[in-house]
């Protein structure tokens, strides 16, 4: 899908030379900071590394006079992360990216697909994109550090000619995605799709609509390909959980690919989870609706994931570019929540996220 690459100088927002970003279909190996993972982020944050205006005025981030490098969750089955690192396959999704974050702190070998076989991929992954939380593996003293991007939420795109699949409610979403029977709601039989399982976006809709053991109805469930956020794969009365944030980048022509574009002309549109809209506006100039996003069950935080070592300024590994890159309080940094058109939060409110509900760091997984 996506391909980008951001070139940086030293920690800050940039407000000139924003000509210099390299072509969208270009991953170069990274001199420096390298992100991989969730789809859902990559947009943003690959708008907010190669430089861009979407706010109102130019912004890029970039960091100590290293490039950063942003790869994101489909494209070449393999990737080159830095310069003379190791091939490995490709991680898609936030659950692969930080299991390839883990890999590269650790040394333990990564395999991102099955086309690619196993790397020691030591020091290739820097930081991870992640559309899901800690979950289980939250542990005060855990290794790696969620640090909170922005808030997104979790709703379905729908190809359909009628209004039966427009508001689908919490209890239908959880039948339909269950069942092992074809559920009918009006006059619709409901096809149920789902993300490939590193899908951040997969496991909160599902823990969203409570559902532990999806149905045989469900057509991609085993196959384990189907990327998120990526309308044009939906035939006729077929639904799939789809990130609001995304479809309204994508609304709004402030990504790289837009799936929704033509999708939208062959009836395929945003679902109204409870009857909430995800969003306000019309055409190009889509905003977030916080009342949705801030309603349980379908709004969630997003989170860049490091090492806690490398932000933590008391411990030998400390790398203070990284945690400056990482600090909300910072206005140069990744997870700035500002307003202001030069804030790398007013880009990221175009890319349809708004802040998260809590800056607090969360920490993860005892072991690595």
């Amino acid at each position: 899908m996506k391909k980008v690459v951001a070139l940086g100088a030293a920690v800050g927002v940039a407000l000139a030379g924003l000509g210099l970003a390299l072509p969208a279909n270009a991953e170069p190996v990274s001199n420096g900071y390298v992100l991989v993972g969730s789809d859902t982020l990559q947009d943003s944050t690959n708008a907010l590394l190669n430089g861009t205006s979407v706010g109102g005025a130019p912004v890029r981030v970039t960091s100590a006079g290293t490039s950063l490098g942003s790869f994101d969750a489909f494209g070449s089955t393999a990737i080159q992360t830095k310069t003379g690192g190791a091939y490995f396959g490709r991680p898609a999704g936030s659950g692969a990216g930080v299991t390839a974050l883990r890999a590269s702190i650790t040394g333990n070998t990564y395999t991102g697909n099955a086309a690619v076989p196993a790397r020691v991929i030591t020091g290739q992954v820097d930081i991870a994109r992640s559309s899901s939380g800690a979950g289980s593996n939250a542990n005060t003293n855990g290794l790696l550090a969620y640090v909170p991007y922005g808030r997104d939420a979790v709703a379905y795109a729908y190809n359909g000619t009628n209004s039966d699949l427009a508001a689908l409610t919490t209890a239908q979403l959880k039948q339909i995605y269950e069942s092992n029977t074809p559920v009918t709601i009006g006059s619709t039989v409901v096809k149920p799709r789902i993300p490939q399982s590193s899908s951040g976006t997969r496991s909160f809709f599902l823990s969203a609509i409570g559902v532990t053991t999806l149905g045989t109805t469900v057509g991609d469930s085993t196959a384990n390909t189907t990327p998120e956020n990526d309308a044009s794969i939906l035939g006729a009365d077929e639904i799939i959980p789809f990130s609001a944030a995304s479809w309204v980048a994508q609304a709004n022509g402030v990504t790289g690919v837009n799936t929704i574009a033509a999708a939208s002309a062959v009836n395929v549109k945003l679902g109204s989870p409870n009857g909430v809209a995800p969003f306000t506006g019309t055409g190009t100039s889509l905003v977030p609706n916080s009342t949705f996003y801030n309603a349980a069950p379908f709004g969630r935080d997003t989170y860049l994931v490091v090492e806690y070592a490398r932000i933590n300024s008391s411990d030998a590994k400390y790398d203070a570019n990284l945690a400056n890159l990482l600090d909300p309080s910072k206005t140069q940094s990744l997870t700035n929540t500002g307003t202001f058109a030069s804030t790398t939060g007013a880009v990221k409110r175009k890319f349809g996220f708004l802040a998260p509900s809590s800056t607090t760091i969360i920490r993860a997984y005892a072991t690595l």
